[in-house]
């Protein structure tokens, strides 16, 4: 008799992952007009003005030093500039130039035609909920752990 094997649904880990590679492999530099994570990091800059340099480590899930490569880089595309924080001169503020703005518009409009590709198969009700699902699982990993078990920094 023939052992039936036992198929399980990949865990929403598995399945997270595997998008995210699927759409790395899709948003080339050429297409975008930069890597994927600088874009990340400016349209953050961008949607958090005044943003401190810690507060892009923690909402990019990156450590200080990681983060200090990335804005030297920027920095040298003339995307970004960082200044000391008048009210705590131990902080750095970053902020984004017009360069960096007009490149990441270019890379919106590039990354609108990713997204319409890859989320063909939803509609746009479906498209919504998942935006408004990953952004509350995102904001739940912001939050201070209250049980000491928080994401592994």
């Amino acid at each position: 008799m023939k052992r039936e094997e036992k198929r399980t649904e990949p865990g929403l880990v598995s399945l997270v992952t595997q998008l995210n590679k699927a759409i790395h492999r899709r948003s080339s530099e050429e297409l975008l007009g930069m890597r994927v994570k600088p874009y990340i990091a400016l349209g953050f800059i961008r949607d958090h003005p005044g943003v401190s340099q810690q507060d892009l480590e923690a909402g990019m899930f990156m450590d200080a030093n990681g983060v200090v490569i990335l804005l030297n880089e920027l920095e040298s595309a003339r995307y970004l500039v960082r200044r000391r924080d008048p009210q705590d001169r131990r902080r750095h503020i970053v902020e984004l130039t017009a360069a960096g703005r007009h490149a990441l518009e270019r890379a919106d409009k590039a990354r609108e035609t990713l997204e319409e590709e890859v989320l063909a198969v939803l509609t746009p009700e479906e498209r919504a909920t998942l935006r408004k699902l990953m952004r509350r699982v995102l904001e739940g990993l912001l939050q201070p752990s209250t049980s000491g078990a928080g994401v592994g920094r």
